[in-house]
């Protein structure tokens, strides 16, 4: 199993990203960063990481899951039409697409949580209501291939969730 990670380039959230991570890794799936650009990406907390990939790399086809990592920095993806892209395709693919914190508004603004269970971090609730998902106040919402969490304290449990999505299949 592949796993596509997006993160911002700077300020995504380190506990975001590790922690799903390493629940991946310990499953045994491959995982590769992707972001805005090459090099080191910085976290709110102070991780720093190298980015395997741009963005425009992203091949959705090669996945078996796309996650969009959160952190004040996430919110670069909000209106961007090639994150909307890659959400958009994983979906018609029948791929996981998750997303954590804040990141959940991309998945909403690309219009795919319209009808959907989906959660967010309790400050953009509003803007996932307002978009069209059934806004559910919880740690993690599972809607069918669809993952969304609230922030970093869901973190391990997001990463098990997915875990569990994809050795479903």
């Amino acid at each position: 199993m592949k796993i596509a990670m997006i993160i911002a380039k700077n300020n995504f959230r380190d506990e975001e990203y590790l922690q799903p991570k390493e629940v991946f890794i310990k499953a045994g799936f491959i995982v590769e960063t992707f972001s805005s650009s090459l090099g080191t990406a910085k976290g709110m907390l102070g991780a720093t990481l190298k980015v395997d990939k741009v963005l425009s790399e992203l091949k959705v086809e090669e996945y078996d899951a796309v996650v969009f990592v959160g952190g004040v920095g996430s919110s670069e993806y909000w209106d961007n039409s090639l994150a909307h892209k890659i959400a958009q395709e994983a979906i018609s693919k029948n791929k996981v697409i998750a997303a954590i914190c804040i990141a959940p508004v991309t998945l909403a603004k690309a219009g795919i949580l319209k009808g959907k269970k989906a959660t967010v971090y309790h400050t953009e609730a509003y803007q996932l209501k307002q978009l069209g998902a059934d806004y559910i106040e919880s740690n993690v919402v599972v809607d069918g291939k669809i993952i969304t969490a609230s922030g970093p304290h869901a973190a391990k449990e997001f990463g098990e969730k997915i875990k569990e999505v994809l050795l479903k299949k």
